[in-house]
C-alpha cells in the first residue's frame, strides 16, 4: 500500500514548516500561502491551514536496522518519546523498531524501521534515508466499516489486529492504523484518539471527512 501525498490540516503553517524545514532539514518543494508540502521518499508531506484541526498520527518508514542512526540524529533536533523508558520500542511481531516524537501540532511522528523491507540505505541518516509515508492513523467508531470501505476502492489485507479496538490494514509498506476513538489511545503517550480530517493519494485515493471514507472529485 504505497501512499503518494497525504495532506493534514495544521493549526500553524508556519509553525510546521520552520520544524520540518529547519529543525528536521526535510526539503520544501512546494510552498503557496495556503499550503506547504515537503519530500520524504517516494511520498510527499503536505500541510493546509486549518484553526480547527485535530492531532494525528502517521510514521515514516526508514531502511532496516536504522533505528540507532535515526535516533541519534533526531535527538539532536527533537525530544524523542520514550515507551517504558526505552527510546527504541520493539515491534517484535512486525519484525519492526519504532522511534516517536511530537512535532508543532502535537502529531505523534514515527520513525519505523521494518526489518522486512529489502532496500538499500546510505551510510549515514538523514532526511533523504526516508523511505516513504508508511502509516496514516484513522480514528473510528466503527473499525469494519472503515475496512469494509477501504475495500471498496480495491482489496486490502489486515495486517494485525481486529475490529474491537485497533486493526493496522495494508503491508509493510503502507499502513492504515485504524482505531476505536472510544476504546484506544494513541501509542506510545495515550494521548486521546480524534477525528481527523486528512485527504491520502497514491493506491488509495479518498478524503477522510467527519469519520467518514469519501471519493475525492
Amino acid at each position: 500500500m504505497k501512499v503518494k501525498e497525504l495532506l493534514l490540516n495544521t493549526a500553524s503553517l508556519k509553525k510546521q514548516k520552520d520544524f520540518y524545514k529547519e529543525r528536521l532539514s526535510f526539503k520544501l518543494i512546494y510552498e503557496t500561502p495556503t499550503k506547504i508540502s515537503f519530500e520524504t521518499g517516494k511520498s510527499i508531506l503536505s500541510f493546509i491551514e486549518n484553526k480547527h484541526y485535530k492531532p494525528y498520527h502517521f510514521a515514516f518508514n526508514i531502511p532496516p536496522f536504522y533505528e540507532n542512526k535515526a535516533l541519534l540524529w533526531l535527538k539532536k533536533r527533537v525530544k524523542v518519546i520514550p515507551f517504558e523508558s526505552n527510546e527504541i520500542v520493539d515491534f517484535s511481531s512486525w519484525n519492526a523498531r519504532s522511534i516517536y516524537f511530537y512535532d508543532e501540532d502535537k502529531n505523534i511522528v514515527e520513525f519505523i524501521a521494518r526489518r522486512n523491507l529489502r532496500v538499500n540505505a546510505l551510510e549515514n541518516f538523514s532526511p533523504e534515508a526516508i523511505l516513504s509515508i508508511s502509516e496514516v492513523g484513522i480514528a473510528t467508531e466503527n473499525i469494519e466499516a472503515i475496512y469494509n470501505r477501504l475495500n471498496t476502492l480495491q482489496n486490502i489485507p489486515v495486517y494485525d489486529g481486529d475490529f474491537n479496538n485497533f486493526c493496522a490494514i495494508g503491508n509493510d509498506e503502507g499502513l492504515f492504523i485504524v482505531v476505536n476513538k472510544d476504546q484506544k489511545k494513541w501509542f506510545p503517550v495515550n494521548d486521546p484518539v480524534f477525528v481527523s480530517d486528512f485527504i491520502i493519494k497514491g493506491d488509495y485515493n479518498f478524503k477522510y471527512k467527519n469519520g467518514k471514507i469519501m471519493n475525492l472529485t
